[in-house]
């Protein structure tokens, strides 16, 4: 980012050498994006983030197929961003079939196929929860759609999938993906959405035709480079994923074992993510006493305020493990002494602080 702004201060669009030096800058991060998922250059397109992106998407897709269908099919675990235009369609008249989740925060092949029919126009189903880390069967919503005949676009949120573990555009099956760039340790306020070749999504924002017309407004330049940045120090994804994968492990066996932490995450969870509750002990209680102590997590959805979380309510657990869960997030950064860290914290935490009757 500091590179992007010494030396590439100039607008995009201009024609001189300034503005090429900028836009020089979006196109190896488009190439470096599309590499990665195994897309075109000219099918990635700069956002704000990933709310802007799933916007985007569902109102863009449903824009340009409402003439052929009425109905849109989700889960009732995604994210706000993805919920609430949803909702908002749903008032203009779409049918919404929401589908709940299974006890362990997956969504089950079959009950993606019941929900697709020939009238569906768009299917929206995250990778990877935010909440939980559950890994939802897209692949199995392209499937379903091909078999109905129906004439949905398949978007996926992969807000929290991406650069965390391999994605081939090509394999997901899906039409578009929304990400964003600070789930990778990049700037906040900057993401992408990908959009198949030839599928139409008409645009969101309209005025100066930046970004082949898809989405308007003078780029950020140096978010973007920003972005490009985080994807180089990434680094090898299948690396990274065994690293956090045995920290994440040790973390669940150390609280298991305390005997009064609850797993809320399914086993097979991307584990980047890790929910968990003390039953008796509310989250946000929890949550400072562990600030405290100098360990971060969260009692949901950074989105959610210190709400409680509604997809551990879709799983059907129980008021008291809902009102006392929290959200570990893991990074290729972190190490066995955080994992401990945070585990003689809860310990310090249920000693310390009064149960809840």
């Amino acid at each position: 980012m500091s590179e992007a702004m010494s030396g590439a201060f100039g607008n995009p669009s201009s024609l001189h050498r300034m503005g090429y030096n900028s836009e020089r800058l979006l196109d190896e991060t488009r190439s470096e994006i599309a590499g990665m998922l195994g897309a075109r250059p000219d099918e990635i397109y700069f956002t704000s983030g990933g709310t802007e992106g799933n916007n985007t998407a569902l109102f863009g897709a449903v824009s340009a197929r409402k003439k052929r269908g009425n109905r849109i099919v989700t889960t009732s675990v995604e994210h706000p961003s993805v919920l609430e235009p949803i909702k908002r369609l749903e008032a203009e008249g779409f049918e919404v079939v929401r589908i709940k989740p299974q006890s362990d925060g997956t969504v089950s092949e079959e009950s993606i196929k019941k929900a697709i029919n020939g009238k569906t126009i768009l299917v929206s189903i995250m990778l990877v929860n935010n909440e939980t880390g559950a890994v939802m069967p897209v692949k199995s919503a392209r499937r379903a759609i091909e078999a109905a005949g129906a004439p949905a676009i398949l978007h996926c949120d992969c807000v929290q999938a991406f650069g965390k573990m391999r994605i081939n555009v090509k394999e997901l099956g899906a039409d578009i993906i929304t990400a964003s760039a600070h789930k990778i340790h990049g700037p906040k306020g900057i993401g992408f959405i990908y959009v198949k070749k030839g599928v139409t999504v008409l645009p969101l924002l309209w005025g100066g035709g930046q970004e082949s017309g898809f989405r308007s407004g003078t780029q950020s330049v140096y978010d973007i480079y920003g972005l490009y940045g985080a994807i180089e120090a990434i680094g090898d994804i299948d690396k990274n994923l065994l690293k956090v994968k045995a920290l994440r492990e040790s973390a669940e066996k150390k609280l298991i074992k305390t005997g009064f932490v609850k797993i809320n995450s399914p086993s097979d969870a991307l584990p980047f993510v890790l929910n968990f509750s003390v039953p008796g002990y509310r989250s946000e209680t929890l949550l400072h006493f562990l600030e405290d102590k100098n360990v971060y997590v969260s009692s949901g959805s950074a989105c959610s305020k210190g709400r409680g979380s509604y997809v551990l309510g879709e799983m059907g657990l129980p008021k008291d493990r809902i009102d006392s869960a929290l959200r570990v997030s893991f990074s290729r950064y972190n190490t066995a002494y955080d994992v401990n860290a945070l585990l003689s914290a809860i310990e310090a935490a249920v000693t310390s602080l009064r149960r809840v009757k």
